[in-house]
């Protein structure tokens, strides 16, 4: 089959678009708003963009309040999703009001961060703790405005659980994430193969 996003010809329930671009790190965001009320959301459109500096970016569709929370404070935190914490995962995804932090509303533990405000998910194998740097606002190919917005985030202070520190390295198999697929899927991690990039052609 072959189909043309525009026109939504693919004649499918569904859009396919999510199921193949997939699986998709979650962006775990805790941020903090103006009165220091705790948002945590988690967006399946984030990744990491560059290592010099570290560089982390996830994309709201809309201007949502992990959103200006970022641009408002200039701060906020990555935490890691693993298999075990899926269920308090979804729950912050709920759509309730600016006036409910989510990490209340979803029983979850929360951790101070060390160089940045906002806090941390205290349960999380990892986590990221960002300063703002830039938002792009995106538009299509055309140049029409598109409906997302691109968050890039410093990454200036990384939290890991002692736990999945084994020979030198995170041990991504053992903490199990969890990444988002299409639909309503979600995949797990928790096999590791290795191959060594050639050297010469």
């Amino acid at each position: 089959m072959f189909y043309e996003p525009a026109l939504k010809d693919h004649g499918l329930p569904h859009d396919p678009f999510k199921a193949i671009v997939a699986p998709r790190p979650i962006g775990w965001i805790s941020s903090l708003d103006e009165n220091g009320l705790v948002n945590l959301a988690p967006y399946s459109f984030f990744n990491a963009f560059g290592t010099h500096p570290h560089v982390v970016g996830f994309s709201s569709e809309g201007r949502k309040d992990s959103l200006r929370n970022v641009e408002q404070s200039g701060e906020f935190v990555c935490n890691y999703v693993a298999f075990d914490l899926r269920d308090v995962m979804n729950k912050t995804s709920a759509p309730v009001g600016r006036e409910v932090s989510e990490m209340s509303y979803a029983g979850i533990e929360s951790a101070p961060s060390r160089l940045v405000k906002p806090p941390r998910v205290a349960q999380a194998a990892a986590a990221l703790e960002c300063r703002y740097m830039q938002t792009v606002a995106l538009t299509g190919a055309g140049g029409a405005p598109a409906t997302y917005f691109l968050v890039l985030g410093e990454v200036v202070g990384i939290y890991i659980d002692d736990r999945f520190v084994r020979g030198g390295r995170f041990d991504a198999a053992a903490a199990r994430p969890i990444a988002r697929a299409g639909y309503h899927d979600y995949m797990m991690g928790d096999t590791l193969f290795e191959l060594v990039r050639p050297t010469k052609v």
